[in-house]
């Protein structure tokens, strides 16, 4: 919903100052547009400008469009059902927050999508079609790579996927650890191979580029060339 309306503001007053005249966040707007053109806080409106504030953008990516913040506000959260655990396992791979459990109820579905203010994706309309729900997608392919491809097509998502920087079986954030403080868990050959590593804080999983990253890398990078 938008509302019109005419303001008329001090000389030398900016877009920040006229945001807080209207009692608009100054952390909720991601995008401010002047006459079409997109503008920073610090512009100064003149006579007739037209000027539009608009919040969090969460189904395309605005990262080229606005400068208001370091980066923009969007922050890209899933849950899925229980019929897209591959699809899941793919988004964690490109590094996307996602929920999943093979044993989700319809209920906590629900609640975990509107109060962690994720994104549901589903197979079924009905579930889709929740009233209580405002952030929902019902994924249309049937196969789990094309299943992928369609969720960053609806979500604007390619610009913004960080490969490998989630854990795939419990969706943490991995961070590097030391080769000397893994040695003893790490495969004679591998071990003699590699020297980067990363870890999960939660299941304590091993990640290295070894044949399987190759293969997933490839997997990645064809997924990836879609982008428009």
């Amino acid at each position: 919903m938008s509302t019109t309306f005419e303001v008329q503001l001090p000389d030398y007053s900016s877009l920040e100052t006229l945001a807080n005249y209207i009692k608009l966040p100054i952390d909720e707007i991601d995008l401010i547009l002047v006459n079409n053109i997109p503008y920073n806080l610090n512009y100064l409106p003149k006579e007739g400008d037209r000027v539009a504030f608009y919040p969090v953008f969460e189904t395309f990516d605005i990262t080229n469009l606005s400068d208001l913040h370091e980066r923009p506000l969007r922050r890209v959260k899933f849950v899925v059902d229980v019929h897209l655990g591959k699809l899941a396992s793919h988004l964690r791979l490109l590094g996307f927050d996602t929920i999943y459990k093979n044993d989700f109820k319809t209920d906590e579905l629900i609640s975990i999508s509107i109060e962690q203010k994720r994104i549901l994706l589903s197979k079924c309309q009905s579930l889709i079609n929740n009233p209580l729900i405002t952030r929902a997608y019902r994924v249309k392919n049937v196969d789990p790579k094309l299943q992928l491809i369609e969720t960053l097509d609806r979500f604007d998502l390619y610009n913004i996927a960080k490969p490998f920087t989630r854990c795939i079986k419990c969706n943490c954030i991995l961070s590097s650890i030391e080769k000397e403080a893994i040695i003893n868990r790490i495969p004679p050959v591998v071990r003699e191979w590699h020297n980067e590593y990363l870890i999960c804080s939660l299941c304590d999983r091993l990640y290295w580029k070894g044949s399987h990253y190759e293969y997933m890398n490839a997997f990645v990078q064809d997924v990836l060339r879609f982008r428009g």
